[in-house]
């Protein structure tokens, strides 16, 4: 007996995305039915087909660097990366990130190409399927008393401390970092090339996120919900109205009036 429309359109809702063979085999199921519903179910699928077929051969290329130290003999690699450079309030946070051998996280990517809804649904896949994960926070405080760039470096070394296994190889986006004894390797664009250093910038990108929204509640005048940190045009206002709060990087500050 046919299937009824409404029993394909079922069918179809209940397909996973990520599940190629699934797709394949709605299509195929399908394959004499020349109802246009029908039909129109069979091209939604072998467009979502194609669609994670893109995204595999996307991700492929991500990890050129990870099959290279593969290659290598590293079998730990571990990609590096911050958020929060650029700021006028709240730290400066470093990712890093160990994943399996071919582990596949649709989506991964530069968290800066990211919707926040999705670096948050990626951050918890990451958490669940990595072999170790850690973050490195340094302040404003700090940031003022060592500058950022010292900071930044503070904080990756923080990171790579907090995970549960020592790397054997570093992936960086676009740093060596001093007095590290395990090899790196400085890649220029990383978050966009690499998976483990996307997957990084996306641990310290939402942990970050997180921190200045806790912020906004302590200091809600400032608006750190809204711009985390970096300094739009009524983050500028409230500092001139209000002057700065405790999380403010003074040394960022001192041209405010250019502003």
């Amino acid at each position: 007996m046919k299937e009824t429309i409404s029993q394909i359109q079922e069918r179809y809702r209940a397909l996973n995305p990520a599940d190629q063979h699934d797709l394949e085999t709605f299509a195929a199921s399908l394959e004499g039915d020349g109802r246009a519903a029908a039909r129109l179910a069979v091209k939604k699928a072998e467009n979502a087909l194609q669609k994670l077929l893109l995204e595999r051969s996307r991700l492929e290329q991500m990890r050129l660097y990870e099959r290279s130290c593969d290659e290598e003999g590293y079998t730990l690699i571990c990609g590096i990366d911050e958020a929060g450079r650029g700021p006028l309030a709240g730290p400066v946070v470093a990712g890093a990130v160990i994943l399996p051998k071919d582990c596949e996280i649709l989506g991964l990517n530069d968290s800066k190409k990211l919707s926040e809804k999705r670096r948050e649904k990626l951050y918890d896949e990451i958490m669940e399927k990595a072999t170790a994960v850690g973050a490195g926070v340094v302040g404003s405080r700090r940031i003022d008393e060592i500058n950022i760039l010292q900071a930044d470096y503070e904080a990756m070394c923080e990171a790579i401390g907090k995970l549960s296994v020592m790397p054997q190889i570093l992936l960086n986006d676009a740093v060596t970092i001093p007095h590290v004894r395990i090899p790196q390797k400085n890649i220029v664009h990383g978050d966009a090339k690499s998976v483990s250093i996307a997957a990084a910038s996306i641990i310290a990108k939402v942990t970050r996120d997180r921190m200045m929204e806790e912020y906004d509640a302590l200091f809600p005048e400032y608006g750190f919900a809204r711009h985390k940190g970096y300094g739009t045009a009524d983050h500028y206002a409230a500092i001139r109205k209000y002057g700065p709060c405790a999380i403010h990087r003074m040394s960022f500050l001192r041209n405010l009036s250019e502003h």
